[in-house]
């Protein structure tokens, strides 16, 4: 139960980065589909229901709280395939410029990911109190280290990409794209090998890439805040400097694989 807060609380932090930053970019194309609400409406609901879980001590699965997870896994999808459409039907296609300036392809994936993590809290619930707690048969620690394993690395391209159209003229826009994937590297040598083998290298390490996403969201307000006219033309800077609500997206993963190295120590199965 413990780890499935733990994972509700990281399925919330997602929906909440998804939330405001959807609604951000979303408001810079002017809603001119109306499907573009639809992110805004589901990454609520999706930290309704992670709210809802965190609070839960109840050791069974919730129906409403499934149903809104499973939403938001669809939702992402749709969304990127919207959003590969988008660029798709712009001169050029898959080129430089339209990935760096069109609608991120990314993006969608964090609202996918916050379902996926909540749904997976669910499935721990489902397990009887007595027994090692698995999912699909499979050691639960291990499956949700590896997922929360390659969540961080589409986390990291995403980055990547938004960084190098920044040129990297910060050293610190470095870091996104170098802490988070030895944290990813370190979380699946969790999920793959010796579960009852303690590794406080892995456990820092993520609680590091944690407050990475803050430290993220801290530089990116500054960077609005250089921007012509700073915070006073909050009205533009704020939709056309970094995105301040994007780095918290690491936080998320880093408190699910915390949750999934938990599981591995409690509940080792080799």
């Amino acid at each position: 139960m413990r780890s499935a807060r733990r994972l509700n609380r990281a399925a919330g932090t997602l929906a909440a980065s998804v939330l405001v930053d959807s609604a951000i970019e979303h408001y810079r194309g002017n809603f001119h589909n109306k499907a573009m609400i639809t992110p805004l409406v589901t990454a609520s609901l999706s930290l309704a229901a992670s709210l809802h879980g965190t609070a839960d001590g109840r050791g069974e699965a919730h129906i409403i709280r499934d149903l809104i997870y499973a939403g938001a896994g669809l939702t992402g999808l749709v969304g990127t395939g919207f959003h590969i459409y988008n660029i798709s039907k712009k001169p050029g296609r898959l080129s430089w410029q339209n990935l760096f300036y069109s609608a991120p392809l990314g993006a969608p994936a964090a609202i996918s990911l916050s379902g996926m993590l909540g749904f997976l809290s669910e499935r721990l619930r489902d397990n009887p109190p007595n027994k090692p707690p698995t999912i699909l048969g499979i050691p639960a620690g291990r499956i949700i280290g590896a997922m929360t394993s390659l969540g961080l690395m589409g986390t990291v391209g995403e980055s990547g990409l938004l960084h190098f159209r920044g040129a990297y003229h910060n050293p610190a826009m470095y870091l996104p794209v170098t802490m988070p994937p030895v944290a990813a590297a370190l979380l699946g040598a969790s999920a793959l090998g010796k579960s009852h083998t303690h590794r406080p290298i892995t456990r820092w390490w993520l609680r590091a890439t944690a407050l990475l996403g803050f430290a993220g969201t801290a530089f990116h307000a500054a960077g609005v805040g250089r921007s012509m006219g700073g915070w006073k033309n909050w009205r533009q800077n704020l939709v056309d400097g970094p995105p301040i609500p994007a780095p918290p997206s690491f936080t998320g993963l880093a408190l699910a694989g915390l949750a999934a190295l938990a599981l591995l120590e409690d509940h080792p199965d080799d």
